[in-house]
């Protein structure tokens, strides 16, 4: 077993008792503060028909798509209330005549996770829905079997419950269907306003926006494990071709699309804060089954040079920023290059002086995967991180992955979770996503994971 504990854990123990008071009434506040404002936004336009739109979003893109389709049919003088999935009711659709939908799939034709009690909750249930109007866009990925099935799956539901409307699925947030969708949007709006017997201000303009990109230079590149048999897991540093850095906070994403592949964006964490001066991605070079290099992957690890220029956007994640876990101890679980984002909440707590953390990460090999090992153990030894374990699956006695250490570190974590913690994971879902989520399920129980995925204390970012 590989565990440590920092030299001023003890020194620290006192400080942080005193603190923890503060941190509770910093915390409320925080919330409240989002609860007001996400009340505000949730209700929008002027006195004409009634429309619902709901969202899930795992990494932010559908509930920007959300956001901007609410804001033109407010604007068009429509009623619009935006709730996430979770926020839907039977009730609240039997009084709603008319709704649109926007739903991302994740990993292999899974919800979002905070559309968790929509499934439990409404999804198996019959809910009375005739006469009502819908559209339904689905945002996925073709690379995947299940490509938009939760969007499907929501579809055939209101359907079966007697609504009406159309299905739209995008694949990767692709231009032009996302273009003809909008289109699509602005007939409906047309509809809905005559069915109900009102005019309808025209949409002024593209009110769908793509974020904006911008031209981001490669100032240097640096494999982080040299002899792995794992693929290489390079560290990228970009500065701003021209004028300041994209702002961005930690948690957040950048997309961007390679030459050889423009048409397919990927994203990819951030393993920066601003304050460090450069935009950092951590990026593992993937191989295809023939042997050969990913188009994105290998252009980003070994195919640009130093000096080359490439355009990137920054998006924002509210899924997996802090937010109202900015001040409560962080328990940060990831895997490969899942440590660029649970690098950057670091990162930005230690900057703001928030020492509280355990880090549980897991690689292959002790002798060629320790990434950013001096780093965290800097960290550890200077108390900026309170605890760090280490699981490792090959060139070891016993091979060990991170979701042993939390079996075996079962009292620790039920402790940091009653302190007040919240739980963040990065890194791949196959394996680990999945086997972390039933490891606190265990150990933490799944009524009580559920709570926290409930409160926002449980945030994945797991592809």
């Amino acid at each position: 077993m590989e565990w440590l504990v920092s030299p001023a854990r003890m020194a620290g123990a006192a400080s942080l008792l005193a603190g923890y008071a503060a941190l509770c009434a910093g915390v409320a506040w925080q919330v409240r503060g989002r609860r007001r404002q996400e009340a505000a936004e949730a209700h929008m336009g002027g006195q004409g028909p009634g429309v619902l739109v709901a969202y899930a979003s795992q990494t932010g893109q559908a509930q920007a798509v959300a956001r901007a389709t609410a804001q033109m049919l407010g604007q068009a003088g429509f009623q619009v209330l935006l709730q996430p999935v979770e926020h839907i009711t039977a009730a609240l659709l039997q009084s709603s005549p008319r709704s649109v939908w926007v739903l991302s799939t994740t990993g292999e034709g899974d919800a979002p996770d905070h559309a968790l009690s929509f499934m439990q909750q409404v999804l198996p249930h019959s809910c009375a829905l005739q006469r009502h109007s819908m559209q339904v866009l689905a945002l996925g990925d073709r690379e995947y079997a299940q490509f938009c099935s939760f969007g499907q799956q929501v579809h055939d539901w209101l359907q079966t419950q007697g609504a009406n409307g159309p299905l739209t699925c995008v694949d990767n947030m692709h231009p032009a269907t996302l273009q003809a969708w909008q289109g699509q949007m602005e007939q409906q709006l047309q509809q809905w306003a005559a069915a109900a017997g009102v005019d309808a201000m025209a949409p002024q303009g593209d009110w769908l926006l793509p974020t904006p990109r911008q031209r981001m230079r490669l100032q240097r590149r640096q494999l982080l494990n040299p002899g792995s048999s794992a693929g290489g897991l390079y560290v990228l540093d970009w500065v701003a071709e021209q004028g300041a850095l994209p702002d961005w906070e930690a948690g957040d994403l950048v997309s961007l699309a390679v030459p050889a592949d423009p048409e397919r964006p990927r994203d990819y964490s951030i393993a920066s804060t601003p304050a460090d001066g450069c935009l950092q991605l951590l990026v593992r070079e993937s191989l295809r089954v023939d042997g050969s290099p990913g188009l994105a992957s290998g252009w980003l690890c070994t195919g640009m040079a130093e000096g080359d220029v490439l355009e990137m956007a920054v998006r924002a994640h509210p899924g997996f920023r802090l937010e109202s876990n900015a001040e409560r101890p962080l328990i940060l679980i990831g895997n490969g290059s899942g440590l660029a984002g649970l690098r950057a909440h670091i990162k930005a707590r230690v900057q703001r002086g928030l020492y509280a953390q355990w880090l549980v990460y897991g690689e292959r090999s002790p002798r060629h995967d320790a990434i950013c090992g001096e780093e965290l153990q800097a960290w550890l030894e200077q108390g900026k991180l309170e605890r760090l374990d280490l699981a490792w699956s090959r060139e070891v006695p016993q091979r060990r992955y991170v979701q042993d250490v939390l079996l075996q570190q079962a009292e620790p974590l039920r402790d940091w979770v009653a302190r007040g913690a919240a739980i963040y994971v990065c890194g791949s879902m196959q394996g680990m996503g999945q086997g972390v989520h039933q490891a606190l399920e265990q150990v933490l129980g799944a009524d009580a994971l559920q709570d926290l995925q409930r409160s926002g204390r449980y945030r994945r970012d797991v592809y």
